[in-house]
């Protein structure tokens, strides 16, 4: 008795099957959407979570900055990089990227530079719209005090990535030295 008027109206000619179905389908919906699993509070709460813990590591870096400002490391940090910077040669042809922030940098180098800092002998320190290839223990240093300006830095959590699989269908294939990404 529920569809009498359905099929009275289907009898009639005034509706098709398939908008009789389509109909079911809809209100099949809404009532799922209807149904509150408790998700919407979950999502939420981490949400809320993470906004938070944002807002607190934003307000150690700023705390962090004020009291290496205060005690001149800053400014001193700023004259060493500048000074040890190693110059970026003119004719490099090999390009390496590098994020900082959500942003993609270039930096023209050639393959001894690409090499030593792939190998974590250099990191990239970014300064006033600027790259600065500098040693790695004051890449580090910067990266301490001023985690925004350090670009490139190599750890060794960065190697553990490559760790190879026990079940790696292409373990046996070695790969180039020369292949480039």
């Amino acid at each position: 008795m529920a569809n009498a008027l359905q099929e009275q109206l289907l009898k009639a000619g005034l509706a098709s099957k398939q908008k009789a179905r389509d109909v079911k389908t809809q209100k099949r919906r809404d009532k799922k959407s209807k149904v509150d699993d408790g998700s919407a509070a979950l999502k939420q709460e981490i949400a809320a979570r993470k906004q938070q813990q944002a807002e607190k590591d934003k307000a150690l870096n700023e705390q962090r900055f004020r009291e290496a400002s205060e005690k001149g490391q800053v400014r001193g940090l700023i004259t060493e990089f500048t000074k040890f910077a190693i110059k970026l040669p003119s004719h490099a042809e090999v390009k390496f990227n590098y994020t900082l922030e959500n942003k993609i940098y270039s930096v023209y180098l050639d393959d001894k530079l690409q090499g030593e800092l792939l190998k974590g002998q250099l990191g990239i320190v970014r300064y006033e719209d600027k790259s600065y290839l500098v040693p790695h223990k004051l890449a580090e240093r910067v990266k301490l005090l001023v985690p925004q300006w350090c670009g490139y830095l190599w750890t060794q959590e960065d190697n553990s990535q490559a760790q190879v699989v026990e079940d790696d269908p292409y373990a046996d294939y070695a790969i180039p030295d020369d292949l480039m990404w």
